[in-house]
């Protein structure tokens, strides 16, 4: 997919195209040859058609020139280390290059490692204003993705270094620099190997995207996001925010590039879905952003990445997006006129995928979903004395305990953001005991009794009142019981 360079990368290339290069004088200081001036001087400033045919009729000649011969040969960049004017240069015209004569990408590769020149420069130094990584970022990225390579000497190495790169780019506080870190990426994720490489590294690469997506979400900065989306407590927008951005000032263009990238990541579903929405909550996150989203094209994008997500792997993950609302959600989207086939297409699969889970799903399903989600909400099962009386046992027994375990690790977090949480689960605890007091030493293992006696203590007073009242049920039986 082809995406429109960021204005600052266009702005810098341009301007280093328009520099007067002393060649002449670079010949004699040995700067370069004579033989590769000329190879130069025959594809810079010339139509673009007539750049691709010179290129194409030597091939072999334009591969020497940019990563040597291999045997002794060396290359303009290697000759031209010292002249970092000469350097920049030559890596803007090999990038036009690329973009111009595609079979040059795959020429470079008959050498055997073609970044061997090109990786050292990724690091040339920690100058934030220095061109020269920015510039030799954007070749490899070229490179890569024309050619479509996806040898050990790309995978293995050369991508995880430019990754690496790239993520420090969209950490950037600069959003021109975000943003050309995010299309990058867009650029670079053409086949399996290469997303499996992104997942791979994805607390430098993934961690960052998803931090942009929660400040537009409103819950970016400190405190646990989380938290912050499953209570319903996200920043509001300002009024008119949706002319050029969301949450926090993320702009809309960044936030499609992002959204774009991450729905690339979303073809490998079956491998990264559940991952992706333990880590990063991203069904919660994409259902408030979808609330949010301001245009059609980033509806698009945010539909199309749920129903691959959900569609792939609906055990897990239907039952959280209904505990998120989505079902209602979308409902609501159906009314409004969208112009887009596509976004039509699956905004109508992902409702149906949803009202065909629900058919089938019971109230004792709506509360394990909830527990496994990793948070708690005062949904209809917490105070229904009826569905304690008829599930409360099952909720001890099912998968060996894991629903009682998964409470209590629930329970061990402070929840500073969200004291809801401790108070429900408190309650929970206490209606087990109420109805299955023979099974207290399950949830006494598990460190719960000790933990809701920790509870009285907190400053909340609804967090209080429930650790008494669960407390109390188990001072209760443990006095009948004497």
């Amino acid at each position: 997919m082809s995406l429109d360079p960021p204005t600052y990368l266009a702005s810098l290339q341009s301007n280093i195209r328009q520099r007067p290069i002393p060649w002449d004088g670079a010949v004699r200081a040995g700067t370069l040859t004579e033989e590769q001036l000329g190879k130069i001087r025959a594809v810079d400033k010339v139509k673009k058609e007539t750049r691709k045919q010179t290129i194409e009729s030597d091939l072999d000649g334009y591969r020497i020139l940019f990563v040597g011969d291999g045997a002794g040969k060396k290359s303009v960049l290697e000759l031209a280390a010292k002249r970092q004017d000469v350097v920049q240069y030559i890596l803007v015209l090999l990038s036009d290059l690329l973009d111009t004569a595609p079979a040059l990408s795959k020429a470079l590769f008959q050498t055997g490692d073609p970044y061997r020149h090109f990786l050292p420069l990724l690091a040339h130094s920690t100058n934030p204003d220095d061109p020269i990584p920015l510039l030799t970022a954007i070749v490899l990225v070229r490179l890569m993705a024309s050619s479509r390579d996806e040898s050990p000497a790309t995978i293995d190495k050369a991508l995880p270094t430019l990754f690496s790169y790239l993520s420090s780019l969209t950490k950037n506080s600069d959003a021109g620099l975000q943003d050309i870190g995010v299309q990058e990426y867009s650029s670079l994720l053409y086949g399996h190997a290469s997303r499996q490489q992104f997942w791979a590294q994805r607390s430098e690469t993934v961690g960052p995207l998803i931090d942009i997506l929660r400040t537009a979400a409103g819950v970016g900065g400190n405190g646990d996001a989380s938290a912050s989306l499953w209570s319903g407590t996200t920043a509001t927008m300002r009024s008119g925010a949706f002319e050029g951005s969301l949450g926090g000032g993320v702009g809309l263009q960044l936030l499609y590039h992002v959204l774009l990238v991450l729905w690339q990541l979303s073809f490998g579903a079956a491998d990264v879905g559940d991952d992706l929405n333990e880590e990063y909550d991203i069904v919660l996150l994409y259902t408030q952003l979808l609330r949010l989203s301001p245009k059609e094209k980033t509806t698009r994008l945010l539909v199309s990445t749920l129903y691959n997500l959900l569609s792939t792997n609906q055990n897990t993950l239907l039952p959280t997006a209904v505990l998120a609302r989505l079902p209602a959600l979308l409902q609501n989207l159906s009314t409004r006129q969208f112009a887009d086939p596509d976004l039509q297409e699956d905004m109508g699969k992902l409702r149906e995928l949803l009202e065909e889970y629900q058919k089938t799903k019971t109230t004792f399903d709506e509360y394990v979903a909830e527990v496994n989600s990793g948070h708690l909400r005062w949904s209809p099962p917490h105070r229904n004395t009826v569905f304690w009386a008829e599930n409360a046992r099952k909720i001890l027994d099912y998968e060996n305990g894991e629903v009682v375990r998964k409470l209590a690790e629930i329970m061990k977090k402070p929840w500073d953001n969200d004291k809801a949480v401790l108070a429900i689960a408190c309650n929970d605890v206490g209606c087990l005991v109420r109805e299955v007091p023979e099974k207290r030493y399950q949830l006494e293992k598990l460190g719960l009794k000790s933990r809701i006696m920790e509870l009285m203590a907190e400053a909340d007073e609804n967090v209080r009142w429930e650790s008494l009242r669960a407390l109390g049920g188990w001072l209760k039986y443990s006095f009948d019981t004497k």
